[in-house]
């Protein structure tokens, strides 16, 4: 039971302020931003399938304190990525918008800071592959807000200086800039380069890299004082390779990999819950837990070693299985306990409900396609449905995905797939040929959704979206 009786003050000062936007007479941008701004954690996993933990009906994984974290707060039961693979999810996370505007970032990025497909071959080979410093990012609007701001895990958002993690408002960073890495040796997958860096700067550590960016994590929380915080843990677990926490061998320096081990994976997830439960018992001990914003959720589907049931598809697919992923959230005194929002949620809708949480204005003129979700997960506005588009690139194939209501179409190498998810959320059933109207009607709002969202800087390499 999480002790709230240590940080009574700004407890009562928010149910009073709460009162008084309830009755009309503060607007929500304000949310948050009386006497005491909420802290901000956000963790984030890494591969980890829709019925990988517990309280989303995983039956060999224990998650006690990831589930806590829904069961003190909000569940999500349709909470999408933007992407089906890291890097996307990751851009639209730091961004609140739909990664298709940043250009070259609909696909990982390879080892290397390597393009994969034809745009993001085009900027690697101009430098300018990566999140650029252009776009206005989570860490520095909490920043510049006032925030201590701080990054553990894995980046995966362009390698180099000009992409890292303090160049976008991290006061701190330590972790992986690339994909992923041997979890004790830290070499990076594929290229055998050295992995973990601390604010640009390769560093050498032993040690499991979970324990070693949660130890960073509670080292950082400890040290803060007056200032709202914004802790940032982007986990590298479960991702490949497939590593127990606990099989370390002298001998080699590192552990076997056993792809396809159900128990591995399991163990690596549950060592994950454990060092999240670390991280919430510090807020525990630092009296904050009540006025502090916490959220999970996964970067997108599992791969052949997650469980993505009861969904159809894996990670790198845009079937429910590669996009639908587990998401929770908890802040004592404003989210409801036990919630369950069962509307259409994206990645992309993380940053602005934060930054009206910390009361932060974007600047004029910046357009969010992710949306504030604050009205909906305190109850002053009903769960509502809207549209929402996928696209996935990665060498010359070209996947597409439109949801409105409950019809879901894909488009995926010429081959197109329609599913009412409400009667078949396994995508089971296409619907083709009998529902075309239904099909044209969303393939053109589709067309119209990339016409929209084609990158800026990508037009000297083509003039048309594709």
């Amino acid at each position: 039971m999480i002790d709230n009786t240590r940080n009574p003050r700004p407890d009562c000062n928010r149910r009073a302020f709460l009162a008084r936007l309830g009755a009309g007479a503060l607007p929500l941008a304000r949310l948050g931003a009386a006497s005491t701004r909420p802290n901000i954690v956000l963790f984030l996993a890494d591969d980890l399938g829709f019925g990988d933990i517990a309280s989303y009906g995983a039956p060999d994984i224990r998650t006690p304190n990831i589930d806590s974290i829904g069961r003190r707060g909000v569940r999500f039961t349709s909470f999408y990525t933007n992407g089906p693979e890291c890097s996307p999810t990751r851009s639209a996370l730091m961004t609140g918008r739909y990664q298709q505007r940043i250009g070259g970032l609909e696909c990982a990025i390879g080892v290397g800071n390597v393009g994969r497909y034809d745009e993001a071959e085009w900027l690697a080979g101009r430098g300018e592959l990566g999140l650029p410093l252009s776009e206005y990012s989570l860490p520095r609007a909490l920043k510049d807000a006032g925030y201590d701001t701080a990054c553990f895990g894995k980046w995966h958002l362009g390698y180099g200086e000009k992409f890292s993690p303090n160049r976008h408002g991290f006061d701190e960073y330590f972790g992986i800039m690339g994909g992923g890495s041997d979890y004790f040796t830290h070499i990076e997958n594929g290229s055998g380069d050295h992995g973990l860096y601390q604010n640009e700067k390769p560093v050498k550590r032993t040690g499991y890299t979970t324990d070693l960016f949660v130890d960073e994590a509670i080292a950082w929380l400890k040290r803060r004082k007056d200032k709202p915080f914004f802790l940032y843990l982007p986990f590298n677990a479960p991702h490949t390779p497939i590593q127990d926490p606990d099989g370390y061998d002298p001998k080699t320096g590192s552990a076997p990999v056993r792809q396809g081990h159900r128990p591995t994976y399991a163990k690596m997830v549950e060592r994950e819950d454990k060092r999240i439960g670390d991280v919430l018992a510090q807020l525990d001990a630092m009296g904050v837990s009540g006025n502090t914003f916490v959220i999970f959720h996964s970067d997108n589907g599992g791969d052949a070693n997650g469980r993505n049931d009861p969904y159809r598809g894996k990670k790198g697919s845009l079937w429910e299985g590669g996009i639908h992923v587990p998401c929770e959230m908890r802040w004592p005194g404003v989210l409801p306990e036990g919630k369950t929002i069962s509307r259409v949620t994206l990645t992309m809708d993380i940053m602005p409900t934060l930054l009206a949480a910390a009361g932060v204005q974007p600047p004029a003129g910046r357009r969010f396609d992710g949306v504030d979700l604050l009205p909906v997960l305190t109850g002053r506005r009903p769960q509502f449905s809207r549209s929402v588009f996928w696209r996935f690139k990665r060498g010359t194939r070209v996947a597409k995905a439109a949801r409105e209501g409950d019809l879901k179409l894909i488009l995926d190498s010429g081959k197109e797939e329609l599913y009412d998810l409400s009667r078949d959320e396994r995508e089971q059933t296409n619907l083709l040929p009998g529902a075309a109207e239904a099909a044209a009607s969303l393939r053109t709002k589709l067309a119209a959704w990339e016409r929209e969202v084609m990158a800026p800087r990508l037009r000297p390499f083509r003039s048309e979206p594709g």
